[in-house]
């Protein structure tokens, strides 16, 4: 199925592993141009390498930038326009979480970091995308959200309180910046990620076991959902949330 994304310009967040990196390659494997962007210059140039290794010719370029700082936003748009001219496709897949434990415990650092990252990152990089001509040319942003954003969990909820705030931001966008960019959101449920590995490492089977699908989530089948949202197939889609989790929501 042609995508519409060959020749497009994507600039991915927390790309150097995980999610992030999965997204990238594919975007790559689907001709687009991307941008790779995370925190940590070592994991990035390894993350560049991995994706041209899997997608021989690939235009990849990469920017350190933190996507918590509010001045990174408009370094990763210059050095997109810089490196090939536009921007088309934001996937905004950058996330942290630096507290478990229950949500009035948190300090003031964990819920500004937190929050930064997670939402006011975000929200800088499609501001500037758009300023930066996405709003005249168009294009699709696509965030990375969770199923956490429509639950409540012990230990997590103030990361998903920012996950559900993500998705509000995502019906927000939409109807102020369609019909030129479309914004959409994933939701996955539980991945085999380094970032959630205190999650599934020692109980991952016993977890899958609950969902319909009978297995956890690979970073790619998220991957496939964001590429699904910014792509041709996608274009009478904004403002939703693609829940993407083995039906384990069904068991919620």
């Amino acid at each position: 199925m042609d995508t519409g994304l060959d020749g497009s310009v994507a600039v991915v967040t927390g790309a150097s592993r995980g999610i992030g990196l999965a997204t990238a390659t594919r975007l790559a494997a689907e001709g687009a141009r991307v941008v790779l962007t995370s925190r940590k210059a070592d994991a990035l140039d390894a993350a560049v390498a991995h994706v041209v290794d899997a997608v021989p010719g690939a235009e990849v370029t990469r920017v350190v930038a933190n996507a918590g700082d509010p001045d990174a936003a408009a370094v990763v748009v210059a050095a997109a326009l810089d490196a090939f001219g536009a921007v088309d496709v934001v996937v905004n897949n950058a996330a942290t979480n630096p507290y478990y434990g229950p949500a009035l415990d948190i300090s003031p650092s964990q819920w500004d970091k937190t929050f930064d990252v997670n939402l006011r990152g975000a929200h800088a990089l499609i501001r500037e995308a758009a300023r930066a001509g996405m709003a005249d040319r168009g294009g699709a942003v696509v965030n990375v959200a969770s199923v956490g954003g429509f639950i409540a969990e012990p230990g997590i909820g103030v990361y998903n309180v920012t996950k559900a705030a993500l998705v509000h931001l995502t019906r927000t966008l939409a109807a102020e910046l369609g019909p030129a960019i479309r914004v959409n959101a994933v939701a996955p449920g539980l991945v085999r990620t380094d970032m959630a590995r205190a999650l599934w490492e020692e109980h991952g089977d016993a977890i899958a076991a609950r969902f319909p699908m009978r297995r956890l989530g690979e970073p790619d089948d998220i991957a496939a959902a964001v590429c699904f949202l910014a792509g041709s197939a996608a274009s009478w889609i904004t403002g939703t949330t693609l829940v993407v989790d083995g039906g384990a929501l069904t068991r919620a």
